[in-house]
């Protein structure tokens, strides 16, 4: 390497002089040492090991959910909110692109495409057109509704020409029976559930559900029984033959401290609801009411190896009924059998802690 130094050349005089001097050897060393430290930083492919790994645990827990195991009903919690879960993709991909992660991002394909096969159909319309021969609509009317009138007059203003409505208090039925009898001429109450309906009704009686269970449950008197009833089931007279229609209300389900996600009441409705879903001779079935679950919930393949949700088949988006105040999940289902969905849509919230549900059917 070549320096220009100053010399002194004497009095009057300032000198230059040329000097060499090697300084390969400390040059060599400070290459080495920042070609060790390039080595020593992960390349893209290493870094973010941690947020590929997440990326693929999301993407197997939605992709095997059913394998999740039920005890303290930890699977029907995973899939209840098993549409949320695409919520972690957009926070993982943000850490992957932070991290300038090639491994991160490519593990994302995986809940990516999980996602999309178990929803990507509800994110468009599916509604067809033609209109319907038949509205139907249901509400959980909130047994703490403060003023039932209210949403009486909101429900009659959807024009569903059946409507059923469930958690009917014994205060409260009077009110909705005065407030609905104008624009449904044709009703019937069996305990909290109710159907009322622009078209004759007929062959109508209760459902067990298997609500009272063991001896306190054998022990009750029948008129005891009735007044708690939670599911019924009636025939619909309509211009293109009769149509069986029934209204349920399923078991609530609780988060109890050292049992988890308690569903026991709300499973056992559910496989009895199924089974007389299954003796029905009618091949045209709607099955409206609040379910307190989602369609993915496995308590529920009983009735959706036999049913079909309309929202899924014919509806515009997730259609989020529960909590009104910020639906997060669809708890209130239509479902049919023997008849098309054409629309499938929830209605607007009412007094209720629930959004009423609507759906239009074809033959």
């Amino acid at each position: 390497m070549i320096h220009v130094d100053a010399v002194d050349a004497g009095p009057g005089g300032v000198g230059v002089g040329v000097g060499v001097h090697d300084t390969g050897p400390v040059t060599r060393r400070a290459a080495l040492r920042r070609a060790l430290r390039r080595a020593a930083r992960p390349g893209p492919w290493k870094r973010g090991l941690v947020l590929a790994t997440l990326a693929l645990l999301l993407g197997l827990l939605m992709l095997l959910h059913a394998w999740i195991t039920d005890r303290g009903s930890l699977g029907s919690l995973v899939e209840t909110f098993l549409p949320w879960f695409g919520l972690f993709v957009p926070v993982l991909l943000a850490g992957a692109l932070w991290r300038r992660s090639l491994s991160a991002t490519l593990a994302l394909l995986l809940p990516v495409a999980v996602w999309l096969n178990l929803f990507g159909g509800l994110l468009t319309d599916k509604s067809h057109a033609g209109g319907a021969d038949l509205t139907v609509a249901s509400h959980n009317v909130d047994a703490d509704n403060a003023d039932p009138a209210g949403t009486a007059r909101d429900l009659a203003a959807s024009t569903a020409d059946v409507l059923a409505l469930e958690e009917i208090t014994p205060q409260a039925k009077p009110v909705y029976e005065k407030a609905l009898a104008k624009a449904y001429p044709h009703h019937t109450v069996r305990g909290t559930v109710g159907l009322w309906s622009k078209l004759p009704l007929s062959d109508t009686r209760p459902v067990d559900t298997q609500q009272d269970v063991g001896p306190a449950g054998a022990a009750k008197p029948a008129d005891v029984k009735l007044t708690d009833n939670r599911a019924l089931r009636t025939t619909v007279a309509t211009d293109r033959g009769p149509l069986a229609v029934y209204v349920a209300h399923l078991g609530s389900v609780r988060v109890l401290p050292g049992e988890g996600f308690w569903t026991e009441s709300r499973d056992r409705h559910a496989k009895a609801l199924a089974a007389a879903v299954a003796a029905e001779p009618n091949e045209r079935m709607v099955l409206l009411g609040d379910l307190n679950g989602t369609m993915d919930d496995r308590a529920f393949a009983g009735l959706t190896s036999r049913l079909r949700s309309a929202q899924e088949t014919a509806g515009d988006g997730f259609g989020f009924t529960w909590p009104a105040t910020f639906p997060v999940a669809r708890i209130d289902q239509i479902l049919v059998s023997g008849v098309r969905p054409t629309s499938a849509w929830a209605l607007p919230a009412t007094g209720s802690d629930h959004l009423p549900v609507a759906a239009g059917i074809r033959w």
